[in-house]
């Protein structure tokens, strides 16, 4: 039984997903640069082409200033290299204007044929200290002018940023019903707010599972104000072997180079390397045993050198699917996976794992795709 009411609920499945190191976060060793793993365009495709392949649902693509490639650039480049899992692009809301970015969102939508996923994100622009509740109010202004755009004729919006009036959406209508699901993450009263009005699945980095439950309980209640249901979902780090002391010693060997000053640098250079979300993955550390965990599987030791997902999941098979099975009784319907280094940890988890999930894609589901139809060409203002 789920701990809230949630949409997935009638999808006998869940989404499982793989994670594309854009960010320069790719490592045989957590904090030791190697060129092999670098950030690079055929590095990274290659994890994603691999990643779809093996049968992952959609792949995270996450957005950084700080560090390696862009993140939309990169996706309409590997969409067509691809051909079965969706992408789940990370957009830094406001960082474009909306009605530009509602057209490059259904122009990639339309290169994938639906396969497109987003990622909200209201972190600081480069050189930016915003204040917390402009950032998310930019944000709900953002994704407000991006639905507009992709239901309605044309964009009427005033708001505190943004005023548009008479802004034709002929050009921007996406290949999805609606546009591509929106997924967030946050932690502050505003993020949950803006999370429970208008996106689609909620998003969590690894805690405990009874704090897991808290959020999932705050975060219906804002979209119960609304009379809308969420999908829950858990973005973790994942270290899978036949035994349980084959994970733990990977694990051990992952950081056995790490320097603790290096790690820190790391984390710092995120853009949100002060926000509430990767304070309490700070905490997480802060509370774990001396070897890292903080649940019998659960091992913070990732977050000494990563500024926002902190831990991982390590155990032998059986372990790992007995926790994946007992976060889907929860409600989390949606899983965002990696490890390090990432190709390699793909394949295992893959090939050892993935086969005994039951997988579905979220945005064929919910009926946003059009099964058998082609796309409507963009511009002619006849939506599908």
């Amino acid at each position: 039984m789920s701990i809230v009411p949630v949409k997935g609920e009638r999808v006998q499945g869940a989404e499982v997903s793989w994670f594309a190191p854009l960010c320069s976060d790719d490592f045989q060793h957590l904090g030791v640069p190697d060129g092999q793993w670098r950030s690079s365009w055929a590095n990274t495709s290659r994890i994603v082409q691999r990643a779809d392949e093996l049968g992952f649902r959609n792949i995270l693509c996450p957005s950084s200033y700080q560090v390696g490639q862009d993140t939309l650039t990169f996706a309409a480049a590997v969409a067509p290299l691809t051909r079965n899992t969706n992408l789940l692009a990370a957009i830094r809301c406001g960082e474009m204007h909306p009605a530009m970015l509602a057209r490059t969102v259904a122009t990639l939508d339309h290169i994938l044929e639906g396969r497109l996923t987003l990622n909200v994100i209201s972190s600081d622009f480069p050189g930016e200290q915003a204040d917390s509740a402009y950032r998310y109010r930019r944000s709900w202004e953002v994704v407000e002018i991006l639905k507009q755009a992709w239901t309605q004729d044309e964009i009427n919006y005033d708001g505190d940023i943004y005023k548009l009036k008479g802004l034709s959406t002929d050009p921007v209508k996406p290949y999805q019903n609606g546009g591509p699901l929106l997924y967030f993450g946050g932690y502050s009263p505003d993020a949950l707010a803006l999370c429970g009005a208008h996106c689609d699945t909620y998003l969590m980095w690894p805690e405990t599972k009874d704090m897991l439950a808290q959020r999932m309980r705050a975060v219906h209640a804002e979209a119960e104000k609304h009379a809308r249901l969420l999908d829950y979902g858990l973005r973790v780090h994942m270290i899978v072997r036949d035994t349980q002391a084959e994970a733990r010693e990977y694990a051990e060997e992952l950081v056995s180079k790490l320097d603790d000053e290096k790690g820190r640098a790391i984390r710092n250079r995120a853009l949100d390397a002060t926000s509430l979300g990767v304070a309490l993955q700070s905490a997480n550390r802060d509370r774990a045993d001396e070897d890292g965990y903080i649940e019998p599987h659960l091992w913070t030791g990732v977050g000494r050198a990563r500024s926002g997902c902190g831990a991982a999941l390590v155990g032998s098979v059986d372990q790992v699917m007995s926790e994946i099975h007992d976060y889907m009784k929860m409600g989390i319907r949606a899983f965002i996976f990696s490890g390090y280094p990432h190709l390699q940890e793909c394949e295992i988890f893959g090939t050892k794992v993935l086969p005994h999930l039951k997988t579905v894609s979220l945005a064929q589901e919910y009926g946003r795709v059009p099964s058998t139809t082609p796309a409507t060409p963009l511009g002619n203002g006849v939506r599908k």
